[in-house]
């Protein structure tokens, strides 16, 4: 059997006090606390120094308070697999650990200093939580189509899947294998077209949002996303956001990034490309979509009407 020192280490400094029980006494357990050595965040839980807890101790001690059959879910476990842009730099003082739990486990002692979030699912089998990883936690895709659920808005929901496989965390089969073991998930229908989309080629929040809110809101036809195209000479590759290549109308969704001089220019050279080729070239700040969809549909409808789109 390992020694204390090294199931410590392997349990960043945090034990559950069945398993310190199992290397002292109830007496030597009960003089380290006392004396200031080791700390007792939650009844049930000990922390092996008397200093302020790390962000991995933190979520080992939210583990050890929730109970065997627990696991990090939601951001907090994609957060650990390697999300960043959803609150990866705040310390767990400023934000919420997600916990997956079984049914059931509703009676629980406070956990004081820590925001802990709990969750419940049946859906805790080996296809669900890492059997390595530690500390426990759900597969990334689970992970991320569980945030997505979760999220305060549709917008949001959108946008951490999307985040997900343009990081390379994970594929869009994956998250697409999640929803379909589960036919009870909150959004589904949301999170199902969302992961369509994705495969199709939109991965930028923006141009989400543009098919959502206008192409499929307003029953435009459906555009290729992310056109690739060369210059004349071969030499420079680009991509379109939205084309009708049939018709050779485009849509360029701009963000805050667009308004440096140097993407400027490089909007503006893509631009004369197109109308060099004969396309018909829209462009829409991104709040814009967000905020007037209708107003942008109409845009893009007329564009498509003068190229010739039967409507």
């Amino acid at each position: 059997m390992a020694d204390l020192d090294e199931v410590l280490a392997l349990h960043d400094g945090v034990l559950d006090t069945f398993t310190a029980l199992k290397y002292m006494t109830y007496e030597k357990l009960l003089w380290r606390i006392r004396s200031g050595r080791w700390q007792k965040p939650v009844r049930g839980v000990v922390v092996a120094h008397s200093g302020s807890l790390t962000d991995g101790q933190i979520l080992r001690v939210a583990l050890a308070w929730a109970g065997p059959g627990a696991a990090l879910g939601g951001l907090t476990a994609a957060i650990e697999d390697g999300l960043t842009g959803y609150g990866d730099r705040e310390p767990f003082s400023e934000r919420p650990v997600h916990l997956l739990l079984p049914p059931g486990r509703n009676t629980r002692p406070p956990l004081r200093g820590i925001r802990v979030v709990r969750h419940f699912s049946r859906l805790l089998g080996p296809e669900d939580v890492h059997p390595l990883k530690e500390p426990r936690r759900t597969r990334v895709a689970r992970s991320l189509i569980d945030a997505a659920a979760w999220m305060p808005t549709e917008r949001g929901a959108v946008g951490v899947v999307a985040a997900g496989v343009q990081q390379r965390l994970v594929r869009v089969g994956d998250l697409e294998a999640v929803v379909d073991r589960n036919s009870r998930l909150r959004r589904r229908k949301l999170i199902i077209d969302a992961l369509g989309d994705i495969a199709g080629g939109a991965l930028a929040l923006s141009e989400l949002d543009f098919t959502r809110q206008v192409i499929h809101r307003y029953k435009l036809p459906v555009p290729t996303r992310q056109l690739a195209r060369c210059d004349e000479r071969g030499r420079r590759r680009w991509y379109i956001d939205v084309a009708w290549d049939q018709w050779k109308v485009a849509v360029e969704i701009d963000g805050a990034q667009h308004m440096d001089p140097l993407h400027q220019w490089d909007d503006m050279d893509k631009s004369n490309e197109l109308q060099i080729d004969g396309y018909r070239v829209l462009r829409f700040p991104a709040w814009l979509v967000r905020r007037h969809p209708g107003y942008v549909a109409g845009k893009v409808g007329e564009a498509l009407r003068r190229a010739g789109f039967p409507c």
